[in-house]
């Protein structure tokens, strides 16, 4: 009789646990029913789970396949199940997810050990619910139902992701979603940042380290805590080994490396080719406008995925930048050691009620003084906040100092800093290789390749030159006299008689023409202007691309005219090529973010000059270099050093036609410099033209910018692959101009030139 209770009894509890086992597994369907039925929220539908929304990052990509920028809200690049390594997937697996490939979205084995031990070990969300999390819903706030409505709804969509992706498809969607912090959308955008490369480039221990980053990107953050990050890494090295990926031996090894970063930013002010990627954010600003989607709809460079890819060349971007850092960080160091004894400085020729007149124009330009007016401040209150001294990062060429200044100094301080530009493009395509359009983008934001005009000086003369060649018919050898030369009042409207000076007050004798521009003799250029007329050089500069408005008076043969680089290079390449103009061409094709081409760009194109008219102004143009301005391109440096203050030696011997340009009072120095398949126009100067060098050693423009193009160039030279030519310029066939009349310079002009030694760069400065 107990026997047979007994029996009665472990038969109730059998049914009472096989009830509440069908009752749980009832309440759980249930459930998912509600939340299928979006009872607890609105669930992703069967098209937004096929098209999760991701804001895309629109890239700028060189010539040479290189990503030059991007543009975004979310810096998130996707990448292909084909381009993550193995081992990032391995390490992904065993460290998030170690049945990832044997459940259907809900690790239940997993759920249930979270459970029983209440979470102290971690939760159980499978790579498919975090994923799940990341796309369709927000962080669980409140109380302990709120949280769990939440789980529920992971699981559903985590359901739905497993029927609608496959595995490998989940995995990817994981990698292009997460957010590794420092503006590292995705593991694209990771992997640059912190490791310079590409995904499919990473080696197991970076693997790993992004990998442990996922448990927590702001906690796990290697540039702010390395060795907790190395520590993390490491026990995803023991993931792997307990998942048999790894074996011990490699473990112990792989535990002993050091993070060894690599860290490249990609904010909208870092990287390579600043400038130029703000001009083609503004010229997508426009295309938008006039090409909207086939919907109607307008893109969005922030979040469409875009791909636009440009005619810049990665290798000469850096080149470029590289060689005016240089050149810029040592002659900067030389014009602090001159402002020294200035004691209006860094300004020159200004009375005291100019300079605070200059002043208070940059004041009133600045975002502090816009921001405060904005906000209702008075202009009493907007002045007075600019001698107030504050915290600061200001900028040098050895790092950017933190201080504690008044915005009143830092702007006079800025005033001090030497400005430059730089555009090279390719004569013959018209496109652009390099553009650096400042020295920093992050301080200095005003572009100096097409934003900025300046006082061209001599690099304007090859126009006046061309001109007269053309209109009559002279040779570079052909002699005129270098003395004063007058045009008298009343001519082209003039108000008095105009007689320019030669530089240096030098004058005597017969010059040949290809002799008077490689030495920038102004009395033959203001000559030849008045046997052509200052309407057919004006005419001439249009026809080869020039936009601005040109005064048509004479003293523009001395280049009195402000021009960007953008113009005077696409003009001058017109020679270059043959007499073809060529408008410098930026972008080559646009595409969406599933590769279908938008637009594609081609160059524009017009004949300008014959053949022969445009060699003969190139073989001018190469006296500048072989016997001219430019000849310390050639010099082997005598007995100077090779180091950065001489420039010395460059030793360039193959064909350069080039023209440097120096404006009054050395405000500013270019430098022209062509070769067949490159040309290159440099430009320096300060911010205001009253911000200059004193003397004309160190503020020509053969001093201030044809060292730049010269270290460019030697860079270039150096990278076989780029292909740069050392070739001669194409002389036509019919060639009935006489070109034959080089003359090699005396020794006294070689000896002056090699002995123009600037001051020891290394000297201590006070900044």
């Amino acid at each position: 009789m107990a026997e047979k209770s007994q029996n009665t009894g472990a038969s109730k509890f059998t049914k009472w646990i096989w009830k509440l086992f069908i009752g749980g597994l009832l309440l759980l369907f249930i459930v998912f029913l509600l939340a299928g039925l979006n009872v607890f929220g609105k669930l992703p539908t069967f098209e937004e789970l096929e098209n999760p929304e991701n804001n895309l990052a629109t890239e700028v990509i060189s010539i040479d396949g290189e990503t030059l920028g991007k543009y975004y809200r979310e810096n998130r690049t996707p990448v292909k199940y084909s381009e993550l390594p193995d081992n990032l997937i391995k390490a992904l697996v065993a460290t998030e997810d170690e049945r990832y490939y044997d459940h259907s979205g809900i690790d239940f084995q997993g759920t249930a050990r979270a459970a029983a031990k209440l979470g102290k070990d971690g939760g159980a969300s499978t790579i498919t619910q975090q994923l799940a999390k990341m796309l369709f819903t927000k962080k669980a706030s409140g109380n302990i139902a709120k949280r769990l409505i939440q789980k529920v709804k992971e699981w559903v969509i985590a359901i739905r992701l497993e029927k609608q992706y496959t595995k490998n498809e989940i995995i990817t969607m994981y990698f292009n979603k997460y957010d590794f912090g420092h503006n590292a959308v995705g593991i694209r955008s990771a992997s640059r940042i912190h490791f310079g490369k590409e995904p499919n480039e990473l080696k197991i221990e970076e693997s790993a380290m992004l990998v442990g980053m996922l448990k927590n990107s702001s906690l796990y953050n290697p540039m702010r805590r390395p060795d907790m990050v190395k520590q993390r890494r490491n026990v995803v090295f023991g993931q792997m080994l307990r998942n048999e990926f790894i074996t011990e031996a490699e473990k112990d090894s792989l535990q002993q490396l050091d993070l060894e970063l690599d860290i490249n930013l990609e904010g909208h002010s870092d990287g390579t080719a600043t400038y130029f990627r703000e001009y083609v954010r503004d010229f997508m600003k426009k295309w938008i406008k006039d090409n909207p989607k086939t919907n109607g709809e307008s893109y969005n460079i922030y979040r469409d995925g875009l791909k636009i890819y440009v005619t810049l060349d990665s290798r000469l971007q850096e080149n470029a930048e590289e060689a005016m850092k240089e050149h810029l960080a040592n002659l900067q160091s030389i014009f602090f050691k001159q402002q020294k004894n200035n004691n209006t400085a860094p300004f020159y020729d200004l009375e005291p009620e100019q300079i605070e007149s200059t002043m208070l124009a940059a004041m009133k330009r600045s975002d502090r003084w816009r921001k405060m007016k904005q906000n209702g401040a008075s202009e009493e209150e907007i002045k007075a906040s600019f001698y107030e001294a504050t915290p600061m990062r200001i900028f040098s060429w050895k790092g950017d100092i933190d201080t504690v200044m008044t915005p009143y100094d830092s702007i006079r301080y800025n005033k001090f800093i030497l400005q430059a530009g730089l555009l090279s493009t390719d004569p013959t395509t018209g496109h652009v290789k390099a553009w650096v359009g400042g020295i920093d983008y992050k301080h200095f934001q005003y572009d100096h390749v097409k934003q900025g005009k300046r006082q061209v000086g001599s690099t304007f003369k090859p126009f006046v030159y061309a001109t007269a060649i053309n209109q009559l018919g002279l040779s570079p050898c052909d002699e005129y006299p270098n003395t004063p030369y007058t045009i008298p009042a009343g001519k082209y409207h003039l108000d008095e008689d105009w007689t320019p000076r030669n530089s240096g007050e030098e004058y005597g004798g017969l010059r040949s023409l290809k002799n008077a521009l490689a030495n920038s003799i102004n009395v033959i250029s203001a000559n030849l202007i008045d046997q052509t007329t200052p309407q057919n050089v004006v005419k001439m500069a249009k026809n080869l691309g020039v936009e601005t408005e040109i005064p048509a008076v004479p003293s523009v043969a001395l280049g009195t005219v402000d021009l960007s680089l953008y113009e005077m290079v696409g003009a001058l390449n017109t020679f270059a090529n043959k007499g073809m103009y060529v408008k410098p061409m930026m972008i080559l094709r646009i595409e969406d973010k599933n590769g279908t081409i938008l637009e594609e760009f081609t160059p524009e194109t017009k004949e300008v000059l014959s053949e022969s008219i445009a060699y003969t102004t190139i073989n001018l143009m190469e006296g500048v270099t072989k016997y001219g301005s430019g000849i310390r391109l050639r010099t082997t440096g005598g007995k100077y050093p090779d180091n950065v203050a001489t420039g010395y030696p460059y030793k360039f011997d193959n064909p350069i036609a080039g023209k440097t340009g120096t404006t009054q009072n050395h405000s500013d120095g270019w430098f022209i410099g062509l070769v067949p398949n490159l040309s290159t126009g440099v430009w320096v100067g300060a911010e205001d033209r009253s911000v200059h060098f004193v003397d004309i050693t160190r503020g020509q423009g053969a001093s201030m910018a044809l060292p730049i193009w010269a270290l460019y160039m030697k860079r270039n030279y150096a990278d076989e692959d780029l292909n740069i030519s050392k070739e001669e310029f194409e002389k036509p066939e019919e060639l009935t101009i006489n070109v034959d009349c080089d003359q090699v310079p005396s020794e006294d002009e070689k000896e002056k030139i090699e002995g123009e030694k600037l001051p020891d760069p290394d000297e201590e400065i006070d900044f």
